[in-house]
């Protein structure tokens, strides 16, 4: 099942052990080599100042009052985690990344993005344009299939395909609401 960023992120994190909340996910940790949730930072209910790391191996199931993990103990230092020490170096925001075609058209910005929560691979970018183009076409959905390549500056994606027949493969516009 896709949850939106907004599912995963500022959202509760609950314990089954003591049925409460123990911590609150603040940002996500993304590799942007294969677009994978690999962990949240997290702010933990008992001390403020400590971040901590939730991976995504320790969450149980995401549900309307928020993430759960079996206990506190699964939230971990940032220091003890040595394998994801490259990624949380990199500290890749996708939200607020610019969005351009290999003919180098600029697209607009990630606004928002859908995981699927049972591998945390990071499916479909929601791409906000330039209000004179969101008058026009409204927002642009990109699946991540059509992803050609990711930088620390852009994301670029395959041509869009204008007119095309229904079944192709290419950036979709969504309707403006």
């Amino acid at each position: 099942m896709l949850q939106l960023s907004g599912a995963l992120v500022n959202r509760p994190v609950m314990s089954l052990r003591t049925g409460g909340q123990i911590a609150m996910t603040v940002a996500a940790i993304i590799n942007p080599n294969n677009l994978k949730i690999e962990g949240f930072y997290c702010q933990d209910n008992q001390d403020k100042k400590r971040p901590l790391i939730l991976l995504y191996q320790d969450i149980r199931d995401i549900i309307p009052k928020g993430i759960v993990v079996n206990d506190h103990e699964v939230l971990a230092e940032p220091n003890d985690l040595v394998r994801m020490k490259k990624i949380m170096d990199i500290n890749f925001e996708l939200i607020g990344k610019p969005v351009v075609t290999t003919g180098k058209e600029r697209l607009g910005k990630v606004n928002d993005y859908a995981a699927e929560v049972s591998t945390m691979y990071i499916q479909k970018l929601y791409v906000g344009q330039s209000i004179l183009k969101s008058l026009t076409s409204g927002s642009l959905s990109v699946d991540r299939t059509q992803i050609v390549e990711i930088t620390n500056r852009k994301i670029v994606i395959q041509e869009l395909l204008r007119g095309a027949p229904e079944g192709a493969t290419a950036a979709v516009p969504i309707s403006p609401a």
